[in-house]
């Protein structure tokens, strides 16, 4: 398939066409008096050819919006575009195809994937982009906007299946700034023949699917209190090694089985969740 580009078309003036227009409207006024008046062969010619100047300026006289350009099809053949906004003139007997050069957005539905990991998840994004190539725009693909439509979710399911939900790394929920950036790269690869430049691409909606939500969440809750645990038992020996030195540098000196007695009890009264009652040892009743 042969690749189209965008390039610049012939155009002039709008305001010199509109005054030739005047003037070829003039002319046909006076070639039609003419010939109802004398009704001679000459006026006739006149009259046609001043009809055909009017028609073809008239034809070839057109505005650009801002932020719009006017791609021009002549015979079958893409002839060029008309990006600079105003009142213009180009070839009367091209078809014009209107092109908005607007940002747009493009917002996902909620597309179920399977991770990295083969849990199921939602996941929506929104697309922003634009035109910069009309001939692409119009001529390479069908329909550039449902092009960008289908593009953009291929390119979510496919960022969604490459890595995990949640986990020690690069992740969907944990590593957002640099998933968007992947995702803009990727969509903008896939709409890069459209002619259509990605702007930004970031996540909207990132959530385990209902099936397993649940499920999910008691683990993520099992993997947080094991977590605190782990930080409460490394803070609780070394408080511990603390104590023991500080005896130690007391001149206090301990027995292995006190040692470890020690040790066992200030390990219980740290970690335990329930607050430590303390037990005062007097003795016995027997010598």
């Amino acid at each position: 398939m042969r690749e189209v580009k965008e390039h610049k078309a012939w155009q002039a003036s709008g305001f010199l066409a509109f005054l030739a227009l005047l003037l070829a409207l003039l002319w046909l006024g006076w070639a039609g008096y003419r010939l109802v008046g004398e009704r001679e062969l000459l006026y006739l010619w006149h009259l046609l050819l001043a009809l055909l100047a009017s028609g073809l300026l008239a034809a070839g006289i057109f505005t650009v919006q801002p932020n719009e350009a006017v791609a021009l099809v002549f015979l079958g053949r893409y002839v060029g575009s008309v990006r600079e906004e105003g009142f213009h003139f180009a070839n009367p007997l091209a078809q014009r195809k209107r092109v908005t050069l607007r940002v747009h957005n493009f917002t996902s539905d909620k597309l179920k994937v399977n991770d990295a990991q083969g849990n199921p998840i939602e996941i929506a994004a929104v697309v922003v982009w634009r035109v910069v190539d009309t001939a692409k725009a119009l001529f390479q693909v069908e329909n550039y906007q449902s092009f960008v439509a289908i593009q953009s979710e291929a390119a979510i399911r496919a960022l969604a299946s490459r890595y995990p939900y949640d986990a020690e790394g690069k992740s969907l929920r944990g590593s957002p700034e640099e998933i968007a950036e992947e995702l803009k790269a990727e969509v903008q690869e896939r709409l890069r023949v459209a002619g259509v430049e990605v702007l930004e691409a970031r996540l909207t909606h990132l959530a385990y699917a209902p099936e397993i939500a649940q499920a999910m969440l008691r683990r993520q809750q099992a993997l947080a209190v094991v977590a605190a645990r782990r930080l409460i038992v490394e803070a609780a020996v070394g408080m511990v090694k603390e104590a023991l030195l500080g005896l130690e540098a007391q001149g206090i000196a301990l027995d292995e089985e006190r040692r470890a007695a020690m040790v066992n009890n200030l390990m219980v009264a740290l970690v335990a969740e329930a607050q430590a009652q303390p037990v005062v040892n007097v003795g016995t009743l027997y010598a």
